[in-house]
């Protein structure tokens, strides 16, 4: 595209050519006098401060002729009464801030176009996430709109040394991206990495927003189910995280903030382990870790158990089903492992009036009926209950279901290969485990691998602030 010129009918016709505004209600076009000169604006409905911009123009359009005798710099400096105005001569990047909501203003005589970031995108309110939620704490959340969550951030880091890089992905959408760290205390070589991978990503748009972006980073990686990032919505958590030296991605119309690097044991913290006190958060600390353990395992040690009744002893022998099933255990266990996803999903497209009856209904079929109609037995119906509410102990959700895959495929291999099958299975666990490379090549199982021991019992215990 162009320059802008210094002849306003060119400026008019290369607008015309190329953003069509008569093709596009929302898209604000008018030719006005300032200063005697002809001149015109163009903006976005809705993305602009009405009255704000109304009292600019007004301002604009009291100026006297002699008024305009200046250059651009010093018309800027002496009558455009706000903050944040810049002037730009490039077509292509005017047309960009202008579909990103600013007000752009083209005078005849002068060859840069005058652009006012009044921004006022729609949002709702900074309200508590349903997801990340804590019982002590701030009840505020990020929102969709970035300049919100960076000043959420910046209430609570009142320091000189917070970083907030702004970058710009897709070639289309031309999404916005913010990259947040604390200068002092970064990883440089991480900072680098996210630097020179953001710059090298060819995407038309962030179609899914940060999950877009955080494929992108990591192009080659996800066969491994386990998380690459740790997501929140909470500001309280991601400012935690840039004090420890982490980056924190921010995306544009997205309400979740990219941790990175992550290690498993960041995925399993909470707010509320640190808004009670030390011995009441190193116990929900261990608490959370012991679920997932027996998450995972209960359900391939109960198969394998069914397999070799022998190696109950009688103390435990209530738990070997005695009578005769009509499916295998494997397929029962297989069977509810889909089912428990299916109810989650219908729950998520139920609307909320309906809520009630999807839950007595769910219960009736998944509960007396399934077990006296012969599908399913009462042993394996209490042990995929609690699988189904142990996933909820750990609030993030990809954990739950790389442990989730994790448990399955230990089922498959127990039932086909016995025992080996089931040290098979929580071998190729700790594989994809110690396996799984974030990004910056971290280890995942840092600082238990590499072992650092006065790190690791900081993440074992919480331990209280130092006065």
């Amino acid at each position: 595209m162009p320059n802008v010129s210094l002849n306003l009918d060119e400026n008019i016709r290369i607008i015309n050519e190329y953003m069509k505004p008569e093709q596009s209600f929302d898209l604000v076009y008018r030719n006005i006098l300032v200063g005697e000169r002809n001149a015109c604006f163009l903006v976005v409905d809705g993305f602009c401060k009405d009255e704000l911009m109304q009292k600019i123009l007004q301002y604009l359009m009291d100026l006297k002729k002699e008024d305009l005798n200046v250059d651009m710099d010093r018309l800027l400096e002496r009558f455009i009464p706000y903050v944040e105005v810049e002037k730009e001569q490039d077509f292509e990047k005017i047309e960009t801030m202008i579909l990103s909501g600013m007000f752009a203003l083209f005078v005849d005589g002068f060859d840069h176009c005058i652009l006012i970031d009044a921004r006022e995108y729609p949002s709702r309110s900074i309200g508590e996430p349903d997801k990340d939620k804590a019982l002590r704490g701030s009840k505020d959340g990020f929102v969709e709109t970035l300049i919100f969550n960076t000043a959420l951030i910046r209430r609570r880091i009142r320091s000189s040394a917070l970083r907030m890089e702004h970058q710009t992905v897709g070639s289309v959408s031309k999404t916005d991206v913010v990259m947040c760290y604390m200068d002092d205390r970064v990883d440089r070589k991480l900072l680098e990495t996210i630097r020179q991978r953001m710059s090298r990503i060819r995407v038309e748009s962030l179609t899914m927003n940060q999950q877009s972006l955080a494929e992108c980073l990591l192009p080659h990686k996800w066969i491994n189910p386990f998380p690459k990032y740790r997501f929140t919505e909470r500001p309280d958590t991601a400012a935690a995280q840039i004090m420890e030296g982490n980056v924190i991605l921010l995306v544009d119309n997205s309400p979740q903030a990219i941790i990175t690097p992550v290690a498993l044991w960041d995925l399993m913290e909470e707010a509320d382990d640190y808004y009670f006190p030390p011995i009441t958060g190193t116990y929900l600390r261990w608490t959370r870790l012991f679920i997932m353990v027996i998450n995972y395992l209960i359900t391939p040690l109960y198969l394998l158990f069914a397999q070799h009744p022998e190696w109950v002893g009688n103390t435990f022998r209530f738990i070997i089903l005695e009578e005769e099933v009509n499916i295998p255990i494997i397929w029962q266990f297989l069977m509810l492992e889909i089912a428990i996803d299916g109810l989650r999903l219908a729950a998520v497209n139920t609307p909320n009036m309906l809520s009630t009856p999807l839950s007595v209904m769910a219960a009736l079929v998944l509960g007396e009926f399934a077990v006296s109609s012969g599908w399913f037995s009462y042993p394996v119906m209490l042990y995929m209950a609690f699988v189904a509410i142990a996933g909820f102990t750990n609030a993030n959700y990809e954990l739950g279901y790389a442990v989730k895959f994790m448990r399955i495929i230990t089922l498959i291999l127990t039932a086909l290969f016995d025992v080996w099958g089931f040290i098979a299975g929580v071998i190729i666990n700790l594989l994809c485990l110690a396996g799984n490379r974030v990004l910056g090549g971290y280890s995942y199982l840092r600082p238990l691998i590499p072992f650092h021991g006065r790190k690791l019992m900081r993440v074992l215990f919480r331990r209280r602030l130092k006065g």
